[in-house]
C-alpha cells in the first residue's frame, strides 16, 4: 500500500490525505461492518457466562453489560476478516478476549478500591471485594476452557502469555504506586504489559486463524501493541482533562490512587519547585485534596500536550505496521480505530 504521509493536527486528530478508498470510518460504520459478528459474540458471551451459581450470573452479567466499547473483541474480528477468515473461531476467541479483559477489570477495581466505572457503581461497590475477585477468577477459567476448545496450541500460547504478562503489569503498577520518581520508561513498560498486551494478543489471533504468514501475525501484533499504548495514554489525558459523565469515572481518580501517570511524570520534570513539590506530595499521599492546583500545574507545563503527542506517535506507528496488508474495508476500519484512539473524549 502507498499510504500518504499522516500529519498530526493542532487539535489532536489526524489530517490524513488518504486515497478515496481509505477514507476514515466512524465508530458507527465500523460497528455496522461487523454487526453480525458482534451479535454472535454477544450471544456467545451470554451463553458461556451462565453458571448454576446465582451470584456469578448476577455479577458477571452486570459487569459484561455495563457499557464497554468491546474494543478488543472488535480488533480481533477485524484482523481476522482483514485476512479473509471464514470460520467460527474468531467469534469464540473474541468472547475469550472480552472475558479476560472483564476479569482484569474486576480485579483492578478491587486493588484500586474503585467505586465508579463506565459511569456506574463498580461490582465490588455492590457485591463486595470477595465476590468480585472470585467472579473474576471464574471469568479467567471460563476463558481458558473456551480457548482450549479451539484446539490450536498457538492460540493457547498467545493468550496464556498475554494473561501472564498482564498479571506482571498489575504488579509493576502496584510497585510504582506512591512512587513520584517513577521514570517515564518504567511507566510506559507498565502500559505495554498491563493494557497493550491484550490488544496485541487480539490482533495477532486474527491473522493466525486465517493461516497468514508469521510476518503478518507479528505485524498485526505490533499494530495492537501500539494502539493499546496510544489508547491508555489518552486515558491518562482524560483523567485530568475529561468530563466525568463522558469518561465514566471521576476526574483525578489515578491521582487519588497515587498512580504516577505520564502527565504527572512530565510535570515533575518540567514544573517549577512549588509544582513539583505539590505533585510529589499528591503521589506519595494519594487523594485529591489539591486536585485543582495539580490540574493547573499539569496544564501549565504542557504535560497534556506532551502525552497527547506521545499517543499520536503510537497511533501512527500502529498504522505503519499494517501498511503492507491488502486493501479492504477491514483494513480501513483498523486504520480508523487508530485515529479514534487518540481523538476521543471518553
Amino acid at each position: 500500500m502507498n499510504l500518504d504521509p499522516i500529519n498530526i493536527s493542532k487539535q489532536g486528530g489526524f489530517e490524513a490525505s488518504f486515497k478515496p478508498t481509505l477514507e476514515l470510518m466512524s465508530v458507527e460504520q465500523i460497528n455496522q461492518l461487523i454487526a453480525a459478528e458482534k451479535r454472535s459474540v454477544d450471544s456467545l458471551i451470554t451463553q458461556r457466562l451462565h453458571s448454576e451459581v446465582v451470584l456469578i450470573n448476577q455479577l458477571g452479567h452486570y459487569i459484561i453489560n455495563s457499557g464497554g466499547k468491546r474494543l478488543r473483541p472488535i480488533l480481533l474480528l477485524l484482523s481476522a476478516k482483514a485476512f479473509g477468515y471464514k470460520g467460527f473461531n474468531h467469534i469464540q476467541l473474541a468472547a475469550v478476549v472480552e472475558f479476560i479483559h472483564t476479569a482484569t477489570l474486576l480485579h483492578d477495581d478491587v486493588v484500586d478500591a474503585s467505586h465508579l466505572r463506565r459511569g456506574k457503581d463498580t461490582a465490588n461497590a455492590i457485591w463486595g471485594n470477595e465476590a468480585s475477585v472470585l467472579v473474576g477468577d471464574f471469568l479467567y477459567s471460563r476463558a481458558f476452557q473456551m480457548m482450549v476448545e479451539c484446539g490450536n496450541m498457538r492460540v493457547m500460547e498467545i493468550l496464556s502469555e498475554a494473561t501472564n504478562v498482564i498479571a506482571e503489569g498489575e504488579v509493576m503498577q502496584l510497585l510504582n504506586c506512591h512512587e513520584p520518581d517513577t521514570p517515564e520508561e518504567s511507566y510506559l513498560e507498565v502500559i505495554r504489559y498491563k493494557t497493550a498486551k491484550l490488544f496485541e494478543a487480539a490482533t495477532k489471533l486474527g491473522p493466525l486463524l486465517a493461516n497468514a504468514s508469521e510476518f503478518d501475525i507479528e505485524s498485526l501484533g505490533r499494530y495492537g501493541m501500539h494502539l493499546g499504548t496510544a489508547f491508555q495514554l489518552i486515558d491518562d489525558v482524560l483523567d485530568y482533562n475529561g468530563n466525568a459523565e463522558q469518561i465514566g469515572k471521576n476526574v483525578g481518580d489515578d491521582l487519588a490512587e497515587g498512580k504516577p501517570t505520564l502527565p504527572l511524570i512530565y510535570t515533575m520534570r518540567h514544573g517549577n519547585p512549588e509544582q513539583v513539590a505539590l505533585v510529589r506530595n499528591a503521589i506519595e499521599q494519594g487523594g485529591k485534596d489539591n486536585i485543582d492546583e495539580i490540574i493547573t500545574a499539569i496544564k501549565s507545563t504542557g504535560a497534556l500536550e506532551y502525552t497527547e503527542k506521545a499517543a499520536r506517535k503510537e497511533a501512527e506507528e500502529a498504522i505503519n505496521c499494517i501498511a503492507h496488508i491488502s486493501e479492504s474495508r477491514y483494513k480501513r476500519a483498523l486504520i480508523s480505530l487508530a485515529e479514534f484512539s487518540v481523538n476521543r473524549d471518553h
